[in-house]
């Protein structure tokens, strides 16, 4: 089955054709981050605006690299012979950001007479994990925790199966992945704020300086699976002030800090997810989201499940399918148990856990 993905959910514009839900024919990522870095953050109306005008250019590019020539006619005759359905993100995200894409599927669905099979964002952000990268097809065993860490959400599920999902924890206040944005913005550090942070970071030894910075870890120690980001942010406005009351504000106190954000994002994510790989004895550990892009994370996860001798396959996927694309969406509809449906019964929801069925 080969089906067209399409992702407007924030401030990227996306288009994926996928095979089996594995295979990717074809995918093309549009990023508007230049202009959301002069502005230290997304400004909805100027991501929707700008999503509008990149829509149309990038379906026809993803179609024309997988048909031998690009010309309307040819690339309508090859959807014909092969695009099975469309996938497209209905939700969470910036309302306008998901019409620009529903609204281009509809159409789509419409023009070519193919159904439509609407997928959560947050869901396909779990099956980047299922797709071939470098070579290599990435077939999680169920049970399998998976970690959803990015600007919008900090989530854990446990999946027992396909369209099986069980949520175990999450963020009460805070994402992981806006919590680096705001600590990045207290710093003085550019949007968007994890690879900046991570950047800033790597510029500070531990071994050859000493630590003298400590933020805290909030809710580490608690019973539960559920994290808390807010306090974080709290103590970083603190340290920032505290240094710039004692003209220490430079850029070795800025890498500093950032070691030490960093690394309190990833003790307590790591933590509560292998606490939680203990209760549930998964197969499989997956991370997903923007934020599993992060080296140190994935760093701090390979170490610590050895160890802890943990019997368990820890899968990360690249950068480039950890942040927004559409190929996860096409993917993620390939798996779904939700049929596919007429243009006309498609709606958006920016609201939408990632449990929520639709």
């Amino acid at each position: 089955m080969i089906i067209l993905g399409i992702e407007t959910s924030c401030d990227e514009t996306a288009c994926a054709i996928v095979k089996d839900g594995t295979e990717i024919l074809s995918s093309v990522v549009a990023s508007s981050a230049e202009m959301h870095t002069k502005t230290g953050g997304i400004i909805p109306e100027n991501a929707a605006r700008e999503q509008v005008q990149s829509i149309i250019p990038v379906v026809q590019e993803v179609l024309s690299k997988v048909s031998e020539t690009s010309t309307p006619k040819t690339l309508n005759n090859w959807v014909a012979d092969n695009i099975d359905a469309i996938a497209a993100t209905v939700g969470p995200g910036l309302i306008g950001s998901l019409l620009v894409g529903v609204e281009t599927a509809k159409t789509l669905s419409h023009l070519w007479n193919k159904p439509i099979i609407p997928v959560n964002h947050l869901l396909g952000h779990v099956y980047a994990n299922w797709l071939t990268w470098e070579g290599k097809t990435q077939k999680p065993d169920f049970p399998t925790l998976c970690l959803l860490v990015s600007g919008g959400h900090t989530d854990l599920v446990l999946m027992t199966d396909h369209n099986k999902m069980t949520w175990i924890g999450g963020t009460r206040d805070d994402a992981a992945g806006e919590a680096f944005d705001k600590c990045a913005r207290l710093m003085g550090l550019p949007y968007p704020g994890g690879p900046s942070i991570a950047a800033a970071a790597k510029k500070y030894d531990p071994k050859k300086n000493k630590l003298e910075i400590r933020l805290p870890r909030p809710m580490i120690d608690e019973d539960n699976f559920d994290w808390s980001f807010s306090g974080l942010k709290t103590a970083v406005l603190r340290e920032v002030e505290k240094l710039k009351a004692n003209n220490e504000f430079n850029d070795a106190a800025i890498y500093q800090l950032s070691y030490e954000v960093q690394k309190a994002i990833a003790d307590v994510l790591v933590n509560k997810t292998l606490k939680a790989a203990k209760t549930y004895r998964p197969k499989t550990l997956l991370l997903a989201g923007g934020v599993a892009a992060n080296d140190y994370l994935k760093e701090t996860f390979t170490t610590k499940i050895k160890e802890l001798d943990f019997k368990v396959s820890l899968i990360v996927p690249p950068a480039k399918l950890c942040t927004d694309n559409a190929a996860y969406i096409a993917s993620a509809a390939f798996f779904s148990s939700k049929k596919p449906i007429p243009w006309r019964d498609v709606t958006t929801n920016p609201e939408l856990t990632i449990t929520t069925k639709i």
